[in-house]
Parts: structure tokens; C-alpha cells; sequence
């Protein structure tokens, strides 16, 4: 088996009320991996509110260049061709996306040869992977969040982020507390602060926090300064989380040596694809310390299912009807894995049609 060809697009997305109001939209850069003998892979990294995409795709087109001609089924190598390639660009950042969204392209095909859901073709640990509902952005007034939460909890899930935007420290914690008040013991909260504090600001405002029975307290800190989420992590009561902004094993091995969180949150978008992110969750899983997926739940939960030490996927309600086929449907707070080879997601036949953006 031999990859014949590579398409590599970018879709745009509009959102909906009230997640508009923060993100317009999302776009995603697509690659399409074809071969010899007529499976075809599709890979996909998901760029919140769309900056960068012109460059993570023309990225893409350059790593694939380095794939035509070569057996698909060797993913790790192929993954390790286009990790090492252009020895001046690291793969974190933009880079990082567009290793993802072939590495993801080249396991959906890798599934499909082998007819099977990647999460058994990894060796899975369960079939079934419980969601916290994210969303809750800072934008949201106090009805938008309540609402948002009632939503995820109709859909059986117990656990609810939101975030924590204000620069009054106070009212971070008003609007914790209505939220928790409103959705009653049988939902759990976390909140995230998207790298807006520094570490004596993000210690302040945890323990404003304290007593609130939070889950996990994200992204205190800028992701750059690993040693300062270190130390908030050690000022605090409430768990820390952070990861989505890491790209590689090597960044989470700091994050992990250091003590930085209890959570670790790497992105199959982001952190070089599902190659990478498996390897970061078994080296999590060495110490132990708990992952919990950022966003994408659709190609996550196959992460999340293979790991022993897979806590939560996020689930961010936000994808159209008519982008995708596959999605997993939550039931009961939890998703689980299909029956559908590689990691089950197509698009729909009218997708590219209605979301492809216009090149210039």
C-alpha cells in the first residue's frame, strides 16, 4: 500500500449565540490522505476562532510532501519523517497543528485497513468515556452560563466548566457560585482561567475559590511558564490543569517532573496527533497523573478509551448538523467508542461545499 495523494483545505464555521459573542467562528484544516488500493484517511485540526489557519495549512502541504509514495501503515514512522523535517521549525504552535492533522489522517486510515475503532486498535480499556460540558465563556452573563449548564446536565453530564475571565477576582467567584447554586450537588465545576494571571494573581483568585468544591482550576498561568504553574500548584488547595497550549511528550514530561498539575489536557489537534498524545498520556500514566482531553471529543474519546488513566473528554457543543457523520452522541454523560473503523468521522457529502473557504 502505497499514499497516491494528499488534499489539504480549511473549512470555516460560523458559531452560534452565545459562544459567538467570544468566537464567530472556528475553522479546520482538513487533510485527506488517499491510497493505492482505495481507502482514504481524514485528518482535521480544529483552530478556535480561525487565527493561523492560511499557515497551518500551508504547513500540511509541505509535510506532505514527505509522505507521497510511502506505506500509510507505518505511522510512527512516517509521524517521526515529519517531526524531524525543517530541524529550525520546532513542532509546537502552528507547526504542531499541521503534523496533527496528518498524523490523525494517517491513523483513520490505519483503522479503516484494519476494521477496527482506533480506541481497540490501541488496546482499549473501556468503551465508554464520561464528558464534562465546556463552554462558559467570558462573554456569557449569568442566564447564558445557568442555561448552558442545565443543557449539559439534561445530557446526563456531572461535570461543568466555565470560565473565569473578570479582572475583579470577586465576581469570578459571584458567577461561580450562581452556577453552582443553579445546577445543585449532582454537578461538579471547574474553571479555567485561560493564562490571564500571573502566579501571585492566580494564587489570589484560587483562593477566593477555595471553598467551592472545585474539580480542577486550568491554565492559571501563561503555558510558556511551567515553572510558575508549578508553584501555583503548590500555593493552592484545588487541583491544577493545563496542557492544551503543550505540544510534545517533552514539554509534559517538564509539566510532570515539575508537579505542575494533577490534570494534564494535551490536544490531538495540537500536541502532533494521536502519536504523540499516547505517548504523553502513558507517561502521565507512569506517575500517575490524571488526562483529560481538550476539546475534539469526537477523535479524544478514542485517546481517552485506550488510557488507564484517562479521566475526562471536554465536550464543547458547538459542532453544525451538517459538518459532520459519526459524531458520538453523549448518552447518559458519557460517549461511547462506535463500532466504525479508524476514528469514525467523516464529513458530510455537503460540508466542503458549504464551509470551504475560498482560496485566493
Amino acid at each position: 500500500m502505497k499514499i497516491v495523494g494528499i488534499d489539504s483545505f480549511t473549512l470555516r464555521v460560523p458559531t452560534v449565540k452565545p459562544m459567538a459573542l467570544d468566537l464567530p467562528e472556528h475553522r479546520l484544516v482538513v487533510t485527506r490522505v488517499q491510497s493505492d488500493t482505495g481507502p482514504e484517511g481524514l485528518g482535521y485540526s480544529l483552530l478556535f476562532g480561525g487565527a493561523g489557519s492560511e499557515a497551518v495549512e500551508a504547513y500540511a502541504r509541505h509535510l506532505s510532501t514527505l509522505l507521497i509514495g510511502e506505506d500509510p501503515l507505518f505511522v510512527g514512522r512516517l509521524w517521526d519523517r515529519m517531526y524531524r523535517a525543517d530541524r529550525g521549525i520546532r513542532r509546537v504552535g502552528l507547526a504542531g497543528y499541521a503534523v496533527s492533522a496528518l498524523d490523525i489522517a494517517l491513523w483513520d486510515l490505519a483503522g479503516k485497513v484494519a476494521n477496527l475503532p482506533l480506541a481497540k486498535l490501541w488496546g482499549a480499556t473501556t468503551d465508554r468515556v464520561a464528558a464534562d460540558g465546556s463552554g462558559g465563556w467570558g462573554s456569557y452573563s449569568i442566564d447564558d452560563l445557568m442555561g448552558e449548564g442545565a443543557r449539559y446536565a439534561a445530557a446526563g453530564c456531572r461535570y461543568y466548566k466555565m470560565k473565569i475571565h473578570s479582572p475583579e477576582p470577586r465576581v469570578n467567584r459571584q458567577r461561580v457560585e450562581a452556577v453552582r447554586k443553579a445546577l445543585g450537588d449532582g454537578v461538579q465545576v471547574m474553571v479555567d482561567v485561560n493564562q490571564k494571571l500571573d502566579v501571585p494573581s492566580a494564587i489570589r483568585q484560587a483562593e477566593l475559590l477555595d471553598d467551592l468544591g472545585l474539580v480542577w482550576y486550568e491554565e492559571p498561568v501563561l503555558a510558556d511558564d511551567i515553572a510558575g504553574c508549578a508553584e501555583v500548584a503548590r500555593a493552592i488547595r484545588i487541583p491544577v490543569a493545563t496542557g492544551e497550549n503543550h505540544y510534545t511528550r517533552f514539554e509534559f514530561r517538564e509539566l510532570i517532573e515539575r508537579r505542575a498539575a494533577r490534570y494534564l489536557m494535551p490536544d490531538v489537534c495540537r500536541a502532533n496527533g494521536f502519536t504523540e498524545t499516547l505517548r504523553i498520556g502513558q507517561l502521565a500514566a507512569a506517575h500517575p497523573v490524571a488526562v483529560s482531553p481538550h476539546v475534539v471529543h469526537e477523535l479524544s474519546v478514542h485517546v481517552a478509551a485506550a488510557l488507564p488513566n484517562a479521566s475526562l473528554v471536554e465536550w464543547i457543543d458547538w459542532v453544525p448538523g451538517d459538518l459532520f457523520e459519526g459524531m458520538p452522541r453523549c448518552e447518559g454523560g458519557a460517549f461511547r467508542i462506535s463500532d466504525r473503523p479508524g476514528h469514525g468521522i467523516s464529513l458530510t457529502p455537503d460540508a466542503e461545499k458549504k464551509y470551504r473557504l475560498n482560496e485566493r
